[in-house]
């Protein structure tokens, strides 16, 4: 996030917008949008079949819900005032919207609603990656109440402390200078969201597969996915929409943004390539679905570097998140939790890989606004070791916050409503059983001519 210092509200100065900017972030507002469909196609597959559907629906169910909660409470709680654990109420039901972000201040080269629409797409997808974890079995009432609860209770007041420049693990618009000699230096770093996005819905998603228990007949019986195609699309688009993720993050469309771009691909690559060797390795053969974990994995962990590590620590990053995921996914069979779609083994893994990384890799020849790493010489207050402090506390705190939270909210609806869906929907299958649908009508193959009316089949039976 950008840094400094306005602390107060202002009209916004149309003098001060940059049109490049606006139709960047802009641009990368629908490229972040466009992830979450990418995402329910990438979990659709990775389920069975006849699950398909309410995999699809929770999703597009998840976008539908925080765009409400944020226009409602969600932005002003995470970016409004300059208190340190939460926003104000300013921006609530987004009045005042034409006033700056206070954290911003004079630096704001956009207009606030693109802020606005920018961070909705992050607030959107966090809640959306809980459901790889909870795969099969979460009754679809019960999710929307949680999404509802979740992204104002749980991701609103994180987003807050890490990207708003008041917020207590970011402090970045904070002077820890003189008036004459003003410094403004990150506490922890985290570019596009390590943090606020993976390691929160990674924490959620074990707490919500815990509190719902396991899928029928797991971990005996193989539970495979049924459609590979589906999970490389999905992971093909948000390979495609993590450019604005990350890139996006710069907030205009400057040289850090480039940056942020090629470290992005960087690490990606060098991640699925790390996957897919660990699995030639382990078991002799390289799978369509480890090189799209891989590619994911490498998205997660290089989202809190991006704008802070040169394209040499992206590769790095990349193939340590490959690696290292693809070794962590198996700990749900070791230590007997369901996580269905490795949400843990890759989003939460992944986010505290990057997130520790950037104790490393992180240089100010990429951003002059960052705290060289221990691998680039950094020390005092801010760089080297103190630097990887912060950024495992900034880990943990968000890591039992979110777990501790999501499993206060998902008690509560319990007390409410039924959480778990019964072991007959089950079996039967969610698409069928909770949306009256099925993903896949298996009927004769082929087109018009395949229909063969039903006074013909008997005649060629007969015949």
């Amino acid at each position: 996030m950008s840094q400094i210092l306005a602390g107060t509200y202002a009209p916004f100065d149309v003098k001060s917008l940059n049109a490049g900017d606006t139709a960047w972030l802009l641009a990368a507002s629908a490229l972040v949008l466009l992830m979450t469909p990418g995402l329910a196609f990438f979990y659709g597959g990775m389920v069975r079949a006849k699950h398909t559907l309410a995999m699809l629906m929770q999703n597009f169910a998840a976008i539908a819900i925080v765009s409400v909660t944020w226009v409602l409470i969600g932005f002003s709680w995470a970016f409004g005032g300059n208190n340190k654990w939460l926003g104000d109420l300013h921006y609530v039901g987004l009045r005042h919207v034409r006033d700056v972000v206070p954290a911003l201040g004079s630096l704001q080269t956009t207009p606030t609603m693109v802020l606005v629409a920018f961070q909705l797409t992050f607030a959107i997808i966090t809640p959306a990656l809980i459901t790889g974890s909870t795969a099969d079995r979460w009754k679809f009432g019960a999710f929307v109440a949680f999404v509802s609860a979740w992204s104002i209770l749980i991701y609103a007041p994180v987003a807050h402390w890490v990207f708003n420049g008041y917020g207590w693990l970011n402090k970045s618009a904070i002077n820890i200078g003189t008036e004459a000699h003003p410094v403004y230096k990150f506490f922890a770093e985290d570019f596009a969201g390590g943090t606020v996005v993976h390691i929160n819905a990674g924490a959620a998603g074990l707490a919500m597969a815990l509190v719902l228990g396991k899928r029928r007949g797991w971990p005996k019986e193989k539970i495979r996915g049924h459609n590979i195609p589906f999970v490389m699309l999905g992971a093909g688009l948000l390979w495609f929409g993590w450019f604005g993720f990350n890139a996006g993050s710069a907030l205009a469309a400057n040289d850090l943004a480039s940056y942020a771009w090629v470290n992005t691909n960087t690490a990606t690559a060098t991640a699925l390539i790390g996957w897919i060797v660990v699995e030639k390795l382990r078991y002799g053969k390289s799978t369509a679905l480890g090189g799209a974990s891989g590619a994911v994995a490498g998205l997660v962990a290089i989202t809190p570097c991006a704008g802070f590590v040169s394209p040499i620590g992206a590769l790095f990053i990349g193939l340590l998140a490959g690696v290292g995921c693809a070794y962590a996914i198996g700990l749900k069979n070791k230590l007997g939790f369901d996580d269905s779609l490795d949400v843990f083994g890759v989003h939460f893994a992944g986010g505290w890989i990057g997130t520790l990384c950037v104790g490393f890799f992180s240089t100010t020849g990429t951003n002059p606004a960052a705290n060289d790493g221990i691998f680039y010489g950094g020390g005092g207050k801010y760089g080297g070791w103190n630097l990887l402090l912060h950024q495992a506390m900034a880990a943990g705190v968000v890591t039992v916050f979110s777990f501790v939270g999501t499993v206060i909210i998902a008690k509560v609806i319990g007390l409410v409503m039924r959480t778990r869906v019964t072991e007959e929907a089950e079996i039967e299958g969610l698409d069928t059983a909770i949306h009256g649908e099925s993903a896949y009508e298996f009927g004769p193959v082929g087109g018009a001519s395949a229909y063969v009316p039903a006074t013909s089949a008997k005649e060629s039976v007969g015949a």
